[in-house]
C-alpha cells in the first residue's frame, strides 16, 4: 500500500506525516509537486507547512501546481485525499474541499494543543473514532479560520467532522482558538473520500509528542487506503 506525500517549495511536515504513517502500518512516497502522474498512488497526503511561502494567500500559488490536476483527478475517482493544515488551504483553494481558511480571529500565529471533538464518523479521517470522542492535537497556524458561503449546506449535509472544543468535550467561544465558523476544525467532502483539517494529527502520533490521539486519524486514513486496496 503506497500513498504519496506532496511536497511543494515551502512544505515542512512532511517527515512527520510519513513517520506516523509508517507508525499506521503503511508505506508512503515524497512526491515532488511537479509530478505528474500518481496512478499508482492508494492515497494521497497534502501536508503542513507553507507551500510557496503563503505568497498571495495560502494554497493560492500551490493551487495551481502540476500534481494538483491528478490530486483532483484521484480524489473524483474515489480515492483518500488528506489535507492537513497548509495541505487543507490547498484543497480548498483547488475546490476540491468547500470553503476557505483566512488570518485567525485575533490576527496571531497560534502554536498550542488544542482540544478537537469527533461529530462524524462518516469519513476517511475519522472512521476509527467515535462521534464525541475528545482528541488533543498540536494546532500551527496563522490563517487557520474557517470560512464558507453555504456553511449551512455542509452542516446540513454531515460534512463537519471536527469541531474545536474544552478538555470535556463542550463547544464554548474560549475552546474556538481562530474564530472558524460553528468551531469547525476538519470537514469531509460529500463523497467521504476528502477531508481536511487545520490541526496536526501527526504531531500527535507518540505519547512522547505530549499526544497520541492523532493516531486515532492517521489510522481511520491508512484503513480507508487499505479497503481501496482491495
Amino acid at each position: 500500500m503506497t500513498i504519496a506525500v506532496v511536497v511543494f517549495p515551502g512544505t515542512n511536515c512532511e517527515h512527520d506525516i510519513v513517520h506516523a504513517l509508517d507508525l499506521a502500518g503503511a508505506d508512503s512516497e515524497l512526491v515532488w509537486h511537479t509530478e505528474t502522474d500518481l496512478a499508482w498512488a492508494l492515497g494521497v497526503v497534502l501536508p503542513g507547512g507553507f507551500a510557496h511561502g503563503d505568497y498571495v494567500r495560502t494554497g493560492a500559488i500551490a493551487r495551481f501546481s502540476p500534481v494538483m490536476a491528478e490530486v483532483e483527478r484521484l480524489a473524483a475517482s474515489g480515492i483518500p485525499i488528506l489535507g492537513i493544515c497548509n495541505g487543507f488551504q490547498i484543497l480548498c483553494e483547488a475546490g476540491i474541499l468547500p470553503g476557505a481558511l483566512v488570518a485567525n480571529r485575533d490576527l496571531k500565529f497560534i502554536c498550542k494543543p488544542v482540544y478537537l471533538r469527533v461529530e462524524s464518523t462518516d469519513s476517511i479521517l475519522t472512521s476509527a473514532a467515535t462521534i464525541g470522542q475528545v482528541l488533543k492535537i498540536p494546532l500551527n497556524s496563522y490563517e487557520g479560520q474557517f470560512v464558507a458561503d453555504d456553511i449551512d449546506a455542509i452542516e446540513d449535509a454531515d460534512e463537519v467532522i471536527l469541531r474545536y472544543c474544552d478538555p470535556d468535550g463542550e463547544i464554548r467561544e474560549h475552546s474556538n482558538p481562530n474564530g472558524s465558523t460553528n468551531a469547525i476544525a476538519g470537514i469531509t467532502n460529500a463523497a467521504r473520500n476528502v477531508a481536511g483539517l487545520m490541526p496536526h494529527p501527526e504531531r500527535a502520533s507518540e505519547t512522547i509528542l505530549g499526544s497520541n490521539d492523532g493516531m486515532v486519524m492517521i489510522e481511520s486514513f491508512v484503513e480507508s487506503v487499505r479497503r481501496v486496496r482491495v
